[in-house]
């Protein structure tokens, strides 16, 4: 197949964030498929008129960078501004290369735009991947407020459904939250998963960073590694550092990332008196340097707000503790404190009680063997449940069931004497790659090698 992927946040290894797309397009490339990914350059310098773009080859995934500024910390003007411009510039530049199927990833969910846009013009199926299910989180969090963005919200995401010839979820509850107001949609889930070769390691470049890391050396860890945004709210993690401070001064919490409320985190850290006692923040570091935080950790944490909208998440953290084989605490229910409880991986936590689940946390790092059992059982679903080759087969199937079934609806209309035709792409629309073919290799593999081309948009 030749597969158009859009995400505005692709990630390799070498950068800081989630690099779901990346293990997914490399394993596309392994079976044999060519595949084209369009993101955004976030880290690009802000106020830049024009749109530029660069190519590099990513484990041989052709990517397409433009440069979009991004960042968490951005106010909802210049986010959306932001999500508007990528859809735009995208467009043309999917619509431009030759494809079997176009593979859209959101947030944002305007990433159906270019999506649809491409899908149409090339007469090819569009596969949908809900990462978060838009609008109904925002609304639910109070960060949609007005009637009309709601409205809107709501008709992008009926259009984007209707308009996907597939879809895929991260998570039980989001594809029930799909299903529910969308019974005509077939919903695939395919939950975040576990990179275990990366994660291979970790025991040992945990050990490692212990012995150069004084303020940590041999005593526990409990580690937040993620995103400091609103639906995050990361200040529960600070208030059970206050609880763990009193009762088991020895526990040292990390707090690893960026984000709109790295400030606020930080200032109520001072507040309460933990910070650089007992909790220390880091900043963002890449993929492959996580590994030894992980590695280090005796307790993953994965927190959102206390709010049942936020049930379904599937956040990366909790897949990268699996994959390390460290035990996982989340502070909300869902699925995945159905599967905490049931294979004993790690701690459900109390989502309105952070100094309760100080002392949880505290009786469960004092238990050595409660902690040995929660390792493997966390071994064990990385193994057998989150794996990230097993997932990678079930999105494989369903990007050949949406080609497969657009041919075969096609071969249907030409047996009743009828072509559907929709208008292909111009030819200013074309893109001249300067390789010997789609998917060939370009010159150098560094996502910060400029490509073949450099055009403005």
């Amino acid at each position: 197949m030749k597969i158009v992927y859009l995400h505005q946040y692709f990630k390799t290894p070498e950068m800081s964030g989630i690099t779901r797309s990346y293990e997914f397009a490399r394993r596309l490339v392994d079976r044999g498929h060519e595949v084209h990914v369009i993101t955004s350059d976030t880290e690009a310098v802000p106020g830049r008129s024009a749109v530029v773009w660069r190519t590099s080859v990513e484990a041989g995934a052709v990517v397409h960078w433009a440069s979009v500024p991004y960042q968490n910390a951005m106010g909802f003007r210049d986010r959306v501004s932001a999500f508007g411009r990528f859809a735009r510039v995208a467009a043309s530049r999917a619509a431009a290369l030759q494809q079997d199927v176009v593979f859209a990833t959101s947030t944002p969910l305007t990433i159906a735009i270019p999506g649809i846009y491409s899908a149409r013009r090339r007469r090819v199926p569009m596969v949908l991947e809900i990462r978060d299910v838009w609008p109904e989180v925002p609304i639910a969090l109070n960060v949609l407020r007005s009637p009309v963005t709601r409205g809107a919200a709501g008709m992008l995401e009926g259009w984007a459904y209707r308009s996907a010839e597939r879809i895929i979820a991260l998570s039980p509850g989001m594809a029930d939250s799909i299903t529910r107001r969308f019974p005509e949609m077939s919903v695939t889930v395919i939950p975040n998963g576990c990179d275990r070769a990366l994660f291979a390691p970790a025991d040992d470049a945990g050990t490692a960073l212990r012995k150069v890391t004084p303020w940590l050396q041999h005593r526990p860890l409990v580690l937040y590694a993620g995103t400091l945004g609103f639906a995050n709210d990361v200040s529960y993690v600070v208030r059970m550092a206050a609880a763990l401070r009193d009762l088991q001064p020895e526990i040292r919490v990390a707090i690893v990332g960026t984000g709109a409320e790295e400030q606020k985190i930080r200032e109520l850290s001072r507040t309460l008196g933990v910070l650089d006692r007992n909790l220390f923040m880091l900043n963002q570091i890449p993929k492959s340097a996580v590994v030894s935080m992980f590695g280090a950790a005796d307790l993953a944490l994965s927190v959102v707000r206390d709010n049942p909208s936020m049930h379904a998440t599937s956040p990366n953290k909790v897949f990268d503790g699996f994959a390390a084989g460290r035990p996982v605490g989340i502070n909300h229910e869902g699925w995945l404190a159905d599967t905490l409880r049931r294979s004993g991986a790690g701690l459900v936590l109390p989502a309105d009680d952070p100094a309760k689940a100080g002392r949880l946390v505290g009786d469960f790092l004092a238990d050595e063997r409660r902690v040995a059992a929660a390792r493997s059982a966390a071994r064990r679903l990385a193994e057998t449940e989150f794996d990230r080759d097993l997932l990678f087969n079930r999105l494989e199937q369903v990007l050949l069931e949406a080609v497969d079934g657009t041919q075969q609806m096609r071969r249907r209309w030409l047996a009743r004497g009828r072509h559907p035709r929709l208008p292909g792409p111009s030819a200013e629309d074309t893109v001249r790659l300067e390789t010997t073919g789609h998917g060939a290799p370009l010159s150098g593999k560094s996502a910060g090698a400029e490509g073949s081309f450099s055009r403005a948009e």
